[in-house]
Order: C-alpha cells, then structure tokens, then sequence
C-alpha cells in the first residue's frame, strides 16, 4: 500500500459559491482541506474578510490563496485610510484580479470576491485560477463546481429573497459535498448587504441528505451496529 504524503501542499479541493440576490450577497464554502487523500482539516474557514463589507471565498493551494487574502488586506486598509471611506467592492475585486494576474506562474488559486458597498449594492466577482476577472449575479468555484452547472442553471433567479439566496447556497454547497471527494465537512455561509454582515454555521447533521449518502452519525460504530467500546 502506498504511504500517505503527509508533507504534500495543503489544498482546498473546495466548493465555494457566490450568489447575489434583491439586496446584497450570500457567499458559501465546505470545510474540507486535505493533503493528497488525507484531511487536513474538516472544519477550515474558507470565507476571509478583506474589509467589513467585502469578503473573498478561497479555493486551490491553501497557502496561495491565504498570502493572496492577506496582502489585498492590507493594500484595502491603506486605501480606506487615504480615501476616508470604505473601498468598493469594485476596487477590492480588481486588487485580488491584480495580484492574481501579476503571480499567474506561482499561484494556484481560484477565488469569489463578494461585498456590498453604496454605490452598486451587492455584486459578485470570479477571479478564475490565471487572474481573469469577470462580474456574474452568481460564481462557483473549486473542485465540487464540476457538479454544480446544470443545477444553478435550473435553480438561480433573478431577485431572490435572502433567505431563498441563503438557502440555495446552502443546497448547492450539500450537493457538491455529496459527489465531490475533495469537498466535506460543515457548510459556512457569509450574508452582506445594506445592514452588515452575518455569518451562519450549518454542521452535517443539519444539511439535507442526497442518494445514496449515509445518515450523520457520532460514531462508526453506529453504522456498522456494533455495541460501544468498554470505558477503560
């Protein structure tokens, strides 16, 4: 049997989406990061902040998409100080489209760039692995979006409500988890709009079960209907 390379890049074959809806926008990420088969971490954030009305959803090599994140953070604040106002969500979107082009050679990351901001409201980003940058009403990115074409076709409309937007995010992001290997864990969803920004937390319990997948369960041992260890 071949060994485990627990030394290999961390990376989020991920699924990460990007919905706007009639007053803002829903983002939504799995949990899963993994090192080759072996999972890193079942319960990573793959939603960061850029500013208090832009977030960006990560996907491809942890480590390039969380230095791509941080430096457009810091570039954000240093611009909100000299502007005197918050950054657009347009100028936000562009610096991560920069950053990205510019190191196309050494970066393998996909990234959804979403916020509100006064001028345009809620808009979403694609910035695809190679830097293009393209504004869509949705986006979806990783390695679980392979499944997921044909139902945002069926699925996505225009002026959603929020909670219909949420919802959506939330069914997609179980779909893909339900195909995809590369995607698991807890489903994490960030909602910006005119009031703020509110994150929700959905553990696997609570998402819907689709063809074929196993009920949640505490343990192994309640699959396979063998009574609990002894307590030692």
């Amino acid at each position: 049997m071949d060994q485990v390379d627990f030394n290999a890049p961390h990376s989020m074959g991920t699924t990460i989406i990007g919905v706007t809806y009639n007053g803002g926008v829903v983002l939504g990420a799995d949990s899963r990061t993994s090192t080759g088969v072996y999972v890193a971490n079942r319960a990573s954030d793959k939603i960061t902040k850029l500013t208090d009305n832009v977030y960006v959803c990560r996907s491809g090599s942890a480590a390039d998409s969380q230095v791509v994140s941080d430096y457009v953070r810091y570039f954000l604040h240093q611009h909100t100080i000299q502007l005197g106002q918050p950054a657009t969500v347009k100028v936000a979107a562009n610096l991560v489209r920069l950053l990205a082009y510019n190191n196309k050679n050494n970066l393998q990351t996909g990234l959804i760039v979403g916020g509100w901001d006064k001028y345009e409201g809620g808009q979403i980003y694609g910035v695809p692995l190679g830097g293009t940058i393209v504004q869509q009403p949705f986006a979806i990115g990783g390695s679980g979006s392979s499944y997921l074409y044909g139902f945002f076709d069926q699925a996505w409309k225009e002026g959603m409500t929020q909670d219909e937007a949420e919802e959506l995010v939330k069914k997609a992001v179980s779909l893909a988890i339900a195909r995809d290997g590369a995607s698991g864990g807890v489903v994490r969803t960030v909602i910006i709009n005119s009031e703020g920004v509110t994150r929700n937390f959905y553990p696997g319990d609570q998402l819907p079960i689709w063809h074929d997948e196993l009920e949640s369960h505490n343990s192994l041992l309640d699959i396979l209907g063998a009574p609990e260890p002894m307590n030692i």
